[in-house]
């Protein structure tokens, strides 16, 4: 997968764990980095668990990248103290 369509996932993956965690997403350059971060995290487990994987730019890796943008907000807000994504 090249980086543009690497980061295109990420920026979406990134907005769509922001909204739904949040309410909000956490600007252009937060998301892209939350869903950068979802993406490697959810293809280390989805791949682990089920044999997912994020490939390119098609659903199946915006579902991947999203569920792992999800974990990984939810893994930062277990974490006591100033939360470094938050608004």
């Amino acid at each position: 997968m090249g980086i543009i369509a690497f980061l295109i996932v990420g920026l979406l993956a990134g907005w769509l764990a922001g909204m739904v965690m949040g309410g909000r997403g956490y600007g252009i350059l937060g998301n892209i980095v939350v869903g950068i971060i979802g993406a490697l995290l959810g293809g280390f487990v989805g791949s682990a668990l089920f044999g997912w994987d994020v490939t390119g730019f098609n659903f199946q890796s915006i579902l991947v990248a999203f569920l792992g943008a999800v974990l990984f907000l939810l893994i930062l807000r277990m974490i006591p103290g100033r939360q470094p994504f938050e608004r």
